[in-house]
C-alpha cells in the first residue's frame, strides 16, 4: 500500500512562503521609500511629515502666563504677564528648539504683522526656571516687510543661523543665552526707494513704536524677562542696523546695547518729507549729542562692517564713532570684518568676532538657582 501522497501539502507550504516573500518585498520596499521620502516630504513641509504650524508652548509650567507663577528667583525677574500669544511652529532647529511665529496687532503703534521669537534649551532648564532672560531684537535689512531673514537661517544650516550661533556662543562663553524678537521692519515693500526707518514718520504706520514698544510687550507677556534695560538689545544690519542704534540712542532708558551691522547712520526715508523736525528726533548724530549732553545713560554701541563694503557707509561709521565714541555715556566698539560684503553671513561670522561677547559683558541674566 502506498503511503499517502504529501504533493498537495507541499504545493500550498511552496504558495505560502512565495506569498509571504512577496509580502516582505512589499513592506520592505515600502519602509525603503519611506526613508527616502521622508527627509523630502519634511523639507517640502508636506504633512504629516512637519510641525510647521503647530502650536507652540513656551511655559514650562512654573511661570503660567496670567503672572501668578510664583516668586521669581529675586527682584530683576519680571514673570509672563500675559495674555498668552498664539505662537507656531515655524521651524524646529537640530536641538530641538523651536522659532515660532505670531501675528499681532500692536496696542500703541495699532500695526499689525509678524513676529518670529525663539529661546534657548536654557529657558526651559528648571535651573533657570525663576530666572529671567535678556532679549535680542533681530532686525534684517532690505524690505523687511515679508520675513525676516534671522528667523530662518538662510546662511546655510543651523549651526550658520542666528539661533544655532546664539547656542554654540553661550557654550563657548561668549554670549547670554538670548531670547530672540525678529519682527518685521516695514510694513510694506520698499518698491520705488520707498522705506519707514523704523521711526514714526507723521502719517504713516507707526514703525518706532511697534519695535520699541509692542514688540517688548510680545516678549514681556510671553517670557520670564528682566525688569531694567540691562536685559534689552538690538542687532541689525543695513536698515536694520540703523534702527537698532537709532532705538538705543531714542530710549536709552529702555535698551541698553545694539550691535549694528553695515548701517546707515543718519534717517534718509523719502517719507520724511516735509517733516524736518521728527527727522532730526530719530537721527542717531543728533539723539547721541543729546545723549552726550545729558550724562546719561550709559549706551554700548557695537559697529561692523565688511571691507568690501560701501565705502559711503564705511565712511559714516568712522566718522559717527570718532565724533560721538566713548564720549561720556556713549560707548563705542568696531569690528573690521576682513573681506566682508553686506549680506547677513559676513555679519553673522563678524558677531563672533568680538561684538556678541562685548555686549553680553554690559547685560544681566539669567541666574541659575542656587
Amino acid at each position: 500500500m502506498h503511503p499517502p501522497s504529501t504533493a498537495p501539502y507541499e504545493s500550498r507550504g511552496r504558495r505560502r512562503a512565495t506569498r509571504a516573500r512577496r509580502w516582505i518585498v512589499v513592506i520592505a520596499s515600502v519602509v525603503a521609500l519611506g526613508l527616502v521620502a521622508w527627509p523630502v516630504m519634511s523639507y517640502f513641509e508636506i504633512p504629516p511629515f512637519t510641525d510647521k504650524g503647530a502650536p507652540v508652548s513656551y511655559d514650562p509650567g512654573g511661570d503660567a502666563n496670567d503672572g501668578k507663577g510664583g516668586k521669581p528667583v529675586d527682584s530683576k525677574t519680571l514673570l509672563p504677564t500675559g495674555p498668552k500669544a498664539d505662537f507656531r511652529n515655524a521651524k524646529t532647529m537640530s536641538d530641538g528648539t523651536q522659532v515660532s511665529v505670531v501675528s499681532i496687532t500692536g496696542a500703541k503703534s495699532g500695526f499689525k504683522g509678524k513676529v518670529w521669537v525663539w529661546a534657548p534649551k536654557e529657558y526651559m532648564d528648571p535651573k533657570f526656571a525663576k530666572s529671567g532672560f535678556p532679549v535680542l531684537i533681530a532686525l534684517p535689512g532690505g524690505p523687511g516687510n515679508d520675513g525676516n531673514y534671522w528667523a530662518f537661517g538662510e546662511f546655510g544650516s543651523d549651526k550658520l543661523s542666528l539661533e544655532g550661533s546664539i547656542t554654540k556662543w553661550y557654550q563657548e562663553g561668549k554670549s547670554k543665552p538670548f531670547l530672540l524678537a525678529m519682527p518685521i521692519l516695514n510694513p510694506g515693500p520698499d518698491d520705488g526707494g520707498i522705506y519707514w526707518d523704523g521711526s514714526d514718520i507723521p502719517g504713516q504706520p507707526k514703525m518706532g513704536t511697534w519695535l520699541t514698544e509692542d514688540v517688548p510687550d510680545l516678549m514681556k507677556a510671553n517670557f520670564r524677562t528682566l525688569k531694567s534695560r540691562d536685559g534689552w538689545a538690538f542687532m541689525g544690519s543695513s536698515t536694520g542696523g540703523f534702527v537698532g542704534l537709532k532705538s538705543v540712542l531714542q530710549k536709552p532708558d529702555k535698551f541698553k546695547a545694539v550691535i549694528a551691522s553695515g548701517p546707515d547712520i543718519v534717517p534718509d526715508s523719502p517719507l520724511w518729507k516735509g517733516h524736518e523736525t521728527e527727522r532730526q528726533q530719530n537721527n542717531p548724530e543728533v539723539l547721541a549729542k543729546q545723549l552726550i549732553a545729558r550724562k546719561g545713560p550709559d549706551v554700548y554701541l557695537a559697529f561692523q562692517y565688511g571691507t568690501k563694503e560701501n565705502k559711503k557707509m564705511i565712511s559714516d561709521v568712522t566718522k559717527f564713532i570718532a565724533t560721538y565714541g566713548d564720549k561720556g555715556p556713549v560707548h563705542t566698539k568696531l569690528n573690521v570684518i576682513e573681506g566682508g560684503t553686506h549680506n547677513g553671513a559676513t555679519y553673522l561670522r563678524g558677531m563672533d568676532a568680538g561684538p556678541i561677547a562685548w555686549i553680553s559683558e554690559h547685560m544681566e541674566g539669567p541666574t541659575p538657582a542656587s
